[in-house]
């Protein structure tokens, strides 16, 4: 029971101050009383309306849920995944490699300058505006600080490690998935918490243009509809969504990198970030 009570009082603790700044908003919005800015128990009642307003056959979950939400985390988990393979396979060989990164290495700066959404409508005249579109701007946005982030970690493998490996005669594939990445672990995971949240931004960016679903798409929708209830209730999702998947890569992360001093969680440096 006590430790109930102490799991209460920390949570308690921890959400205080966003619980102070509802009440302040409650307040303000209600002497304002601007259409645009929505009192937070409105905005709860059009969370209810929006999202759980279906059958019980359906876990009380609406069909914007389905039609909307679900294919939105599709398009971020899928251009998340593509991301990272190619983003540590390439970071790992240029890591791996000082002349190969001194030829690409003033590609990779250049490419990586330009900002994503200035190349939708390149992608959609190259793509068209299915999903190929929406997935192809979110890697683009979303792999450069997984690759930055593993070339740092790849040359942080310390010369004694490398000549260790020379003196057991270590096989190159030994070498790079037992040693190399390993030990690039905790930069890469770095890497991979920044694009997760790039990955966010992005998808709800691409949905906005030349879709007909998406959590992007309802979002614009309800702004040029004038419900800013519903808008602001998908902008609550997507804070919701970006703090939720933060948290499971974290803990994910910890669960890689418990044989890490400080589990992984210190190391917070994003190369080129």
């Amino acid at each position: 029971m006590s430790r109930t009570v102490s799991v209460v009082k920390n949570l308690l603790l921890k959400w205080s101050l966003a619980l102070a700044l509802l009440v302040l908003w409650e307040l303000a919005t209600l002497a304002a009383e601007s259409p645009f800015f929505p009192r937070p128990t409105q905005i709860a009642a059009s969370v209810f309306d929006v999202f759980l307003s279906g059958p019980a056959s359906q876990l009380f979950l609406s069909e914007t849920v389905f039609d909307d939400v679900l294919p939105s985390l599709g398009r971020i988990f899928g251009s998340w995944a593509i991301a990272t393979v190619i983003g540590v396979a390439l970071g790992t060989a240029l890591g791996r490699s000082q002349t190969a990164l001194d030829y690409i290495g003033p590609l990779l700066s250049f490419m990586r300058a330009v900002p994503p959404p200035a190349l939708v409508p390149v992608f959609m005249v190259l793509f068209g505006i299915d999903n190929t579109m929406k997935v192809v701007t979110i890697v683009f946005g979303v792999i450069w600080p997984i690759i930055l982030n593993t070339i740092d970690g790849v040359r942080s493998v310390g010369p004694l490690q490398q000549e260790t490996a020379r003196s057991f005669r270590t096989p190159r594939h030994y070498w790079i998935t037992m040693v190399v990445l390993p030990a690039a672990m905790p930069k890469i995971f770095a890497g991979l918490r920044l694009s997760l949240s790039l990955a966010l931004i992005l998808m709800v960016i691409a949905e906005m243009v030349g879709t007909t679903n998406g959590i992007g798409f309802q979002l614009i929708s309800a702004q040029q509809s004038f419900e800013f209830a519903t808008m602001w209730t998908w902008i609550v999702l997507l804070g919701v969504l970006g703090y939720g998947l933060n948290t499971l890569l974290l803990a994910l992360e910890r669960r890689v990198l418990v044989w890490q001093p400080t589990n992984g969680t210190a190391d917070t440096k994003t190369t080129g970030a």
